[in-house]
């Protein structure tokens, strides 16, 4: 073989040797490659099945994440009872079939059918209602309607445990009673602050609604301070609202998301949907503290009448203030007189807490007890003041005079003086003894003109007018002057009954 061939030959072996190398290289290179790819893929894959399966099972377990209603109403559940009464009552159950005859009457007696021919028996009237257990040896808390009147009185709770109980006490007023149960260790509902409860808060009701125990329904505070007003009932200071309650839920806690009871489901609107009123538990818990200590409430008397700030009052009075109420009588040995109330002080917050008109008043002196020191904030002669009063006991108020209403005309030998449909008479010893007058202060209204101013403020014959526009009435030289003067506004003040009171109005 010649030299250059064999250069050839080595040359064609060097290719072929160098292209093996590289597809060999190419191919270890691929499969690295691919392996890498491989290894990645599937690394990956599971790591992306992973956090989906963890995001699926974490909303699978945490499905009432925000919702606390049912871990409240576990914890809450056994210390809601149901309360089931028995009220034995007459029935007539049926008629004479034999009218009034004798001869049947000399067998069956003349009773037997009563008086009007009836037959009656006594029969157990049942009733329902829900309470809540607030101490653990047993005391519950309810309304008084649903206990009121009833000869028996059964509790059963969640586990289905019943209970005769008693009642310790009951308030009317407030439409709150204590009953007590004999049992150890019981569980026990925990009391909030329904001063501190906003409205649209969340709220959960627990109770016994038309016999389907323990059913739990949910909403918001709709209202605060609601009053309510039905046949025997004038209530002022309701919690509404509008988790459903039925006919069996009084008595029954209204719950905040807390756990803490800040109401007592007491009544609803029957024509409505969502409507329901439950007693703050801030009024309950003091009133709860005196049934279960004497049985009753012992409420705060403070022996003052108020009336509303009316505009014509302000202008006519030069009152300061547009809003409060202004104390029209003061009982005479009231704590109000004792402690410097007067009459014509006008309140503007009682406690801390701003007077809008004169049910604030009322509904902030009774929901006090007898003994409580109270502040009173005041207007008087233009000039705010402060005065503290310890209130009685509103039996020990009841015993004030009232005077007899008039039967007969005045004599016509009374000085009189007619303004504006308003005839006045000086106040003699004559007038006074006829129309029972403990004094001869102001004068007396002996004649109102129909359609007249008199009539307008609904002034009567026998009237005592004290003041007219904060001038005293002392003859009818001031009746004449302060009446035929030009006024913007009329006020009054005057007695009635032996009770005084202020009327007014813009003329």
């Amino acid at each position: 073989m010649s030299k250059e061939k064999i250069i050839t030959a080595v040359k064609k072996i060097g290719i072929a040797a160098a292209a093996g190398a590289i597809m060999f290289a190419g191919g270890a290179f691929g499969t690295f490659i691919a392996s890498e790819y491989t290894v990645v893929k599937n690394a990956r894959e599971p790591e992306t099945k992973t956090v989906v399966s963890a995001t699926v099972g974490a909303y699978a377990q945490d499905i009432y994440n925000g919702n606390p209603i049912v871990s409240i109403v576990k914890k809450s559940s056994p210390a809601v009872v149901n309360i089931d009464t028995e009220t034995m009552v007459k029935q007539r159950i049926m008629s004479n079939p034999f009218g009034r005859d004798p001869f049947f009457e000399e067998f069956f007696g003349d009773d037997f059918f009563g008086e009007d021919g009836m037959q009656e028996r006594v029969v157990p009237q049942r009733g329902k209602g829900s309470g809540f257990i607030v101490t653990k040896d047993g005391y519950i808390l309810t309304n008084n309607h649903v206990v009121e009147g009833a000869d028996k009185i059964k509790v059963t709770l969640l586990d289905g445990r019943s209970f005769d109980a008693k009642k310790i006490g009951q308030d009317p007023t407030f439409d709150l009673a204590v009953i007590k149960i004999k049992a150890p260790d019981l569980p026990v509902l925990l009391l909030g602050d329904s001063d501190a409860t906003e409205v649209g808060e969340w709220v959960v009701a627990i109770g016994n609604p038309l016999g389907f125990e323990n059913s739990v329904t949910a909403g918001v505070v709709s209202a605060k301070n609601r009053t309510l007003q039905a046949p025997g009932v004038n209530f002022q200071g309701f919690m509404q609202t509008d988790a459903a309650i039925n006919p069996g839920n009084s008595g029954g806690p209204l719950i905040d998301l807390s756990g803490r009871v800040i109401g007592i489901n007491t009544a609803i609107v029957p024509y409505a949907q969502g409507i329901g009123f439950a007693v703050p538990i801030n009024m309950a818990k003091q009133i709860m503290d005196d049934l279960i200590l004497h049985g009753e409430v012992r409420r705060g008397w403070l022996g003052v009448t108020v009336q509303p700030l009316t505009a014509a009052l302000v202008d006519a009075y030069k009152i300061p203030v547009k809003e409060g109420s202004i104390i029209a009588d003061v009982q005479p040995g009231s704590p109000a007189e004792k402690h410097g109330l007067r009459r014509g002080d006008v309140i503007v917050s009682i406690a801390g807490k701003a007077v809008k008109n004169s049910q604030d008043v009322v509904f902030s002196v009774r929901n006090k007890l007898a003994g409580d020191k109270v502040e009173f904030e005041i207007y008087r002669d233009g000039k705010k003041r402060t005065i503290e009063v310890v209130l009685g006991e509103i039996d020990k108020g009841e015993n004030h005079k009232k005077s007899s209403k008039p039967t007969q005309e005045p004599s016509s030998r009374a000085k009189t003086s007619k303004q504006m449909g308003i005839t006045a008479a000086v106040i003699d010893s004559e007038l006074q003894k006829q129309f029972k007058l403990e004094s001869t202060e102001g004068l007396i209204v002996v004649n109102v003109d129909r359609g007249s101013l008199g009539a307008r403020l609904g002034l009567q014959p026998g009237d005592v007018i004290l003041e007219v526009n904060r001038t005293k009435m002392k003859s009818l030289d001031d009746w004449n002057r302060v009446m035929g003067a030009k006024n913007k506004s009329l006020g009054i003040l005057m007695s009635r009954g032996g009770q005084t009171l202020f009327i007014s109005v813009e003329m």
